[in-house]
Protein backbone atom coordinates (compact mmCIF):
# COMPACT_ATOMS: atom_id res chain seq x y z
CA UNK A 1 0.00 0.00 0.00
CA UNK A 2 3.07 2.29 -0.15
CA UNK A 3 2.41 3.84 3.58
CA UNK A 4 3.69 7.28 4.15
CA UNK A 5 5.00 7.65 7.81
CA UNK A 6 3.19 10.72 9.79
CA UNK A 7 6.39 13.11 9.86
CA UNK A 8 6.06 12.76 6.05
CA UNK A 9 2.18 12.99 5.49
CA UNK A 10 1.79 15.88 7.51
CA UNK A 11 4.58 18.38 5.64
CA UNK A 12 2.17 17.06 2.72
CA UNK A 13 -1.03 18.69 5.29
CA UNK A 14 0.45 21.71 5.85
CA UNK A 15 1.45 22.32 1.95
CA UNK A 16 -1.76 21.22 1.16
CA UNK A 17 -3.60 23.74 3.25
CA UNK A 18 -1.12 26.53 2.31
CA UNK A 19 -2.06 25.74 -1.42
CA UNK A 20 -5.64 26.20 -0.50
CA UNK A 21 -4.73 29.48 0.74
CA UNK A 22 -3.64 30.74 -2.26
CA UNK A 23 -5.84 29.12 -4.70
CA UNK A 24 -7.75 31.64 -7.09
CA UNK A 25 -11.42 32.08 -6.54
CA UNK A 26 -12.87 30.38 -9.65
CA UNK A 27 -10.53 26.92 -8.68
CA UNK A 28 -11.87 26.94 -4.65
CA UNK A 29 -15.31 27.74 -6.11
CA UNK A 30 -15.62 25.26 -8.58
CA UNK A 31 -14.12 22.37 -6.59
CA UNK A 32 -15.57 23.06 -3.64
CA UNK A 33 -19.13 23.32 -5.99
CA UNK A 34 -18.46 19.92 -7.34
CA UNK A 35 -17.39 18.53 -3.36
CA UNK A 36 -20.91 19.44 -2.36
CA UNK A 37 -22.77 18.10 -5.33
CA UNK A 38 -20.86 14.52 -4.73
CA UNK A 39 -21.05 14.16 -1.34
CA UNK A 40 -25.19 15.06 -1.70
CA UNK A 41 -25.27 12.61 -4.45
CA UNK A 42 -23.51 9.98 -1.82
CA UNK A 43 -26.49 10.62 0.85
CA UNK A 44 -29.17 10.42 -1.70
CA UNK A 45 -28.13 7.19 -2.81
CA UNK A 46 -27.15 6.10 0.93
CA UNK A 47 -30.64 7.45 2.36
CA UNK A 48 -31.59 5.32 -0.72
CA UNK A 49 -30.17 2.13 0.30
CA UNK A 50 -31.35 2.26 3.50
CA UNK A 51 -34.93 2.99 2.70
CA UNK A 52 -34.64 0.17 0.19
CA UNK A 53 -33.32 -2.18 2.10
CA UNK A 54 -34.12 -1.53 5.77
CA UNK A 55 -30.23 -1.24 7.00
CA UNK A 56 -29.16 1.69 7.54
CA UNK A 57 -25.77 0.01 7.99
CA UNK A 58 -25.77 -0.86 4.25
CA UNK A 59 -26.33 2.10 3.59
CA UNK A 60 -23.60 3.13 5.50
CA UNK A 61 -21.43 0.81 3.81
CA UNK A 62 -21.76 2.34 0.67
CA UNK A 63 -21.85 6.44 1.12
CA UNK A 64 -17.82 6.93 1.59
CA UNK A 65 -17.88 5.90 -2.34
CA UNK A 66 -18.71 9.84 -2.77
CA UNK A 67 -16.13 10.90 0.00
CA UNK A 68 -13.62 9.07 -1.99
CA UNK A 69 -14.69 10.36 -5.37
CA UNK A 70 -14.73 13.73 -4.36
CA UNK A 71 -11.05 13.14 -2.57
CA UNK A 72 -9.52 11.51 -5.44
CA UNK A 73 -10.37 13.94 -8.22
CA UNK A 74 -9.11 17.10 -5.73
CA UNK A 75 -12.16 18.85 -4.91
CA UNK A 76 -12.82 20.58 -1.48
CA UNK A 77 -15.22 20.18 1.19
CA UNK A 78 -15.75 22.84 4.20
CA UNK A 79 -14.81 19.95 6.59
CA UNK A 80 -11.76 19.28 5.68
CA UNK A 81 -10.25 22.86 4.78
CA UNK A 82 -10.87 23.53 8.28
CA UNK A 83 -8.42 21.18 9.63
CA UNK A 84 -5.65 21.63 7.23
CA UNK A 85 -6.13 25.02 6.31
CA UNK A 86 -4.98 26.56 9.51
CA UNK A 87 -1.79 24.31 9.30
CA UNK A 88 -0.20 26.44 6.92
CA UNK A 89 -0.83 29.79 8.95
CA UNK A 90 0.29 28.23 12.61
CA UNK A 91 3.51 26.67 10.69
CA UNK A 92 4.23 30.45 9.12
CA UNK A 93 3.95 29.65 5.71
CA UNK A 94 4.76 33.17 3.93
CA UNK A 95 1.98 35.03 2.88
CA UNK A 96 -0.27 32.78 4.74
CA UNK A 97 -2.46 34.93 7.18
CA UNK A 98 -6.00 35.04 9.30
CA UNK A 99 -7.73 36.84 6.36
CA UNK A 100 -6.70 33.98 4.14
CA UNK A 101 -7.46 31.48 6.02
CA UNK A 102 -10.86 32.92 6.72
CA UNK A 103 -11.60 33.37 2.43
CA UNK A 104 -10.69 29.95 1.83
CA UNK A 105 -13.38 29.08 3.98
CA UNK A 106 -15.85 31.15 3.20
CA UNK A 107 -15.10 30.62 -0.71
CA UNK A 108 -15.78 26.94 0.19
CA UNK A 109 -18.64 26.95 2.41
CA UNK A 110 -20.58 28.93 -0.40
CA UNK A 111 -19.35 26.51 -2.92
CA UNK A 112 -20.45 23.69 -1.23
CA UNK A 113 -23.53 25.29 -0.61
CA UNK A 114 -24.66 25.66 -4.01
CA UNK A 115 -23.65 22.39 -5.36
CA UNK A 116 -25.30 20.57 -2.54
CA UNK A 117 -28.45 22.24 -3.13
CA UNK A 118 -28.51 22.28 -7.04
CA UNK A 119 -28.84 18.10 -5.74
CA UNK A 120 -31.04 18.72 -3.53
CA UNK A 121 -33.45 20.63 -6.38
CA UNK A 122 -32.42 17.90 -8.83
CA UNK A 123 -33.40 14.88 -6.28
CA UNK A 124 -36.75 16.86 -5.32
CA UNK A 125 -38.11 17.28 -8.94
CA UNK A 126 -37.32 13.80 -9.54
CA UNK A 127 -38.78 11.83 -6.41
CA UNK A 128 -42.04 13.75 -7.01
CA UNK A 129 -41.89 14.21 -10.86
CA UNK A 130 -41.69 17.73 -10.68
CA UNK A 131 -43.67 18.33 -7.31
CA UNK A 132 -46.74 16.80 -9.45
CA UNK A 133 -46.90 13.81 -6.94
CA UNK A 134 -46.42 13.04 -3.13
CA UNK A 135 -42.76 11.89 -2.63
CA UNK A 136 -42.40 8.81 -2.36
CA UNK A 137 -40.47 6.63 0.41
CA UNK A 138 -36.95 8.16 0.03
CA UNK A 139 -38.47 11.35 -0.23
CA UNK A 140 -40.62 10.57 2.76
CA UNK A 141 -37.20 9.76 4.47
CA UNK A 142 -35.52 12.69 3.76
CA UNK A 143 -38.45 15.19 4.89
CA UNK A 144 -38.36 12.95 8.09
CA UNK A 145 -34.79 13.45 8.67
CA UNK A 146 -34.48 17.01 8.45
CA UNK A 147 -37.52 17.29 11.32
CA UNK A 148 -35.44 15.53 13.57
CA UNK A 149 -32.47 16.78 13.08
CA UNK A 150 -33.69 20.20 13.73
CA UNK A 151 -36.70 20.28 15.89
CA UNK A 152 -35.77 17.46 17.64
CA UNK A 153 -33.05 19.33 19.00
CA UNK A 154 -34.71 22.04 19.68
CA UNK A 155 -37.01 19.62 21.79
CA UNK A 156 -34.53 19.88 24.11
CA UNK A 157 -33.25 23.27 24.54
CA UNK A 158 -29.82 23.63 25.43
CA UNK A 159 -29.06 20.17 25.85
CA UNK A 160 -30.26 19.54 22.58
CA UNK A 161 -27.85 22.14 21.66
CA UNK A 162 -25.33 20.64 23.11
CA UNK A 163 -26.02 17.39 21.90
CA UNK A 164 -25.73 18.89 18.03
CA UNK A 165 -22.89 20.68 18.59
CA UNK A 166 -20.93 17.33 19.62
CA UNK A 167 -22.03 15.11 17.12
CA UNK A 168 -20.88 17.76 15.15
CA UNK A 169 -17.40 17.74 16.60
CA UNK A 170 -17.33 14.02 16.43
CA UNK A 171 -18.10 13.84 13.01
CA UNK A 172 -15.36 15.62 11.76
CA UNK A 173 -12.58 14.14 13.78
CA UNK A 174 -14.00 11.05 11.97
CA UNK A 175 -14.07 12.99 8.68
CA UNK A 176 -10.37 14.62 9.14
CA UNK A 177 -9.54 11.54 9.91
CA UNK A 178 -10.47 10.17 6.56
CA UNK A 179 -9.07 13.09 5.03
CA UNK A 180 -5.50 12.96 6.49
CA UNK A 181 -5.57 9.00 6.11
CA UNK A 182 -5.26 9.53 2.42
CA UNK A 183 -2.24 11.18 2.52
CA UNK A 184 -0.82 7.24 4.07
CA UNK A 185 -0.61 5.81 1.42
CA UNK A 186 0.50 6.57 -2.26
CA UNK A 187 -1.70 3.62 -3.92
CA UNK A 188 -5.55 4.57 -5.10
CA UNK A 189 -6.43 1.55 -3.14
CA UNK A 190 -4.48 2.30 -0.20
CA UNK A 191 -6.28 5.99 0.45
CA UNK A 192 -9.59 4.08 -0.85
CA UNK A 193 -9.28 1.70 2.18
CA UNK A 194 -8.11 4.43 4.69
CA UNK A 195 -11.08 7.12 3.96
CA UNK A 196 -13.16 4.51 3.50
CA UNK A 197 -12.77 3.41 7.41
CA UNK A 198 -13.79 6.63 9.57
CA UNK A 199 -16.46 7.81 7.23
CA UNK A 200 -18.06 4.81 7.89
CA UNK A 201 -17.93 5.48 11.25
CA UNK A 202 -19.07 8.63 11.15
CA UNK A 203 -22.15 8.33 9.26
CA UNK A 204 -23.75 4.97 10.68
CA UNK A 205 -23.29 6.97 13.81
CA UNK A 206 -25.26 9.14 12.70
CA UNK A 207 -23.10 12.31 13.24
CA UNK A 208 -23.29 15.89 11.76
CA UNK A 209 -21.85 17.17 8.97
CA UNK A 210 -21.95 20.65 7.74
CA UNK A 211 -22.11 19.68 4.14
CA UNK A 212 -24.36 16.42 4.12
CA UNK A 213 -26.84 18.50 5.56
CA UNK A 214 -26.46 20.99 3.04
CA UNK A 215 -28.36 18.71 0.81
CA UNK A 216 -30.27 16.55 3.70
CA UNK A 217 -32.31 19.67 5.08
CA UNK A 218 -32.89 21.24 1.77
CA UNK A 219 -33.83 18.92 0.45
CA UNK A 220 -36.27 17.78 3.23
CA UNK A 221 -38.36 21.18 3.03
CA UNK A 222 -38.80 20.76 -0.46
CA UNK A 223 -40.38 17.31 0.56
CA UNK A 224 -42.55 18.39 3.05
CA UNK A 225 -40.86 18.00 6.43
CA UNK A 226 -41.78 19.80 9.28
CA UNK A 227 -39.98 22.60 10.38
CA UNK A 228 -38.54 25.82 8.74
CA UNK A 229 -35.38 27.66 6.78
CA UNK A 230 -34.33 29.05 10.24
CA UNK A 231 -34.84 25.53 12.28
CA UNK A 232 -32.32 24.51 9.76
CA UNK A 233 -29.86 26.91 10.02
CA UNK A 234 -30.16 28.02 13.90
CA UNK A 235 -30.63 24.47 14.50
CA UNK A 236 -28.12 22.05 12.66
CA UNK A 237 -26.10 23.92 10.15
CA UNK A 238 -24.47 26.68 12.16
CA UNK A 239 -23.80 24.89 14.99
CA UNK A 240 -22.92 22.12 12.94
CA UNK A 241 -20.20 24.05 11.45
CA UNK A 242 -18.73 25.07 14.64
CA UNK A 243 -18.57 21.99 15.69
CA UNK A 244 -17.24 20.42 12.74
CA UNK A 245 -14.55 23.12 13.17
CA UNK A 246 -13.73 22.39 16.49
CA UNK A 247 -13.31 18.72 15.81
CA UNK A 248 -11.32 18.36 13.09
CA UNK A 249 -8.47 21.00 13.83
CA UNK A 250 -8.58 20.05 17.60
CA UNK A 251 -8.69 16.52 17.28
CA UNK A 252 -6.81 15.88 13.78
CA UNK A 253 -4.85 18.84 12.56
CA UNK A 254 -3.25 20.48 16.25
CA UNK A 255 -2.68 17.01 17.30
CA UNK A 256 -0.83 15.52 14.34
CA UNK A 257 0.79 18.91 13.97
CA UNK A 258 1.81 18.99 17.50
CA UNK A 259 3.54 15.69 17.41
CA UNK A 260 5.05 14.52 14.13
CA UNK A 261 5.37 18.41 12.08
CA UNK A 262 8.95 20.11 12.28
CA UNK A 263 7.64 23.73 11.65
CA UNK A 264 9.79 25.62 9.17
CA UNK A 265 10.34 22.64 7.33
CA UNK A 266 9.22 23.36 3.33
CA UNK A 267 8.83 27.59 4.10
CA UNK A 268 10.95 28.40 0.96
CA UNK A 269 9.67 25.83 -1.01
CA UNK A 270 6.72 26.88 -3.93
CA UNK A 271 3.67 25.78 -3.13
CA UNK A 272 2.57 23.05 -3.66
CA UNK A 273 -0.95 20.70 -3.50
CA UNK A 274 -1.87 16.96 -2.33
CA UNK A 275 0.34 15.62 -5.33
CA UNK A 276 3.06 17.49 -4.77
CA UNK A 277 3.00 20.31 -7.87
CA UNK A 278 3.61 23.79 -7.61
CA UNK A 279 0.74 26.05 -7.32
CA UNK A 280 -0.01 29.65 -9.19
CA UNK A 281 -0.23 31.93 -6.08
CA UNK A 282 -3.16 33.98 -8.22
CA UNK A 283 -6.18 35.79 -6.71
Amino acid sequence: MSYVNPSEFVGKMIDAGEAKVFMSTRDTMIRAYMAGAILALAAAFAVTVTVQTGSALVGALLFPVGFCLLYLLGFDLLTGVFTLVPLAWIDKRPGVTIKGVLRNWGLVFVGNFAGALTVALMMAVILTYAFTVDPNDVGQRLGEIGSARTVGYADHGAAGMLTLFLRGVLCNWMVSTGVVAAMISTSVSGKVIGMWMPILVFFYMGFEHSVVNMFLFPSGLMLGGDFSILDYFVWNEFPTVVGNLVGGLTFVGLTLYATHARPGVGRMRPVRDETGEPVAASR
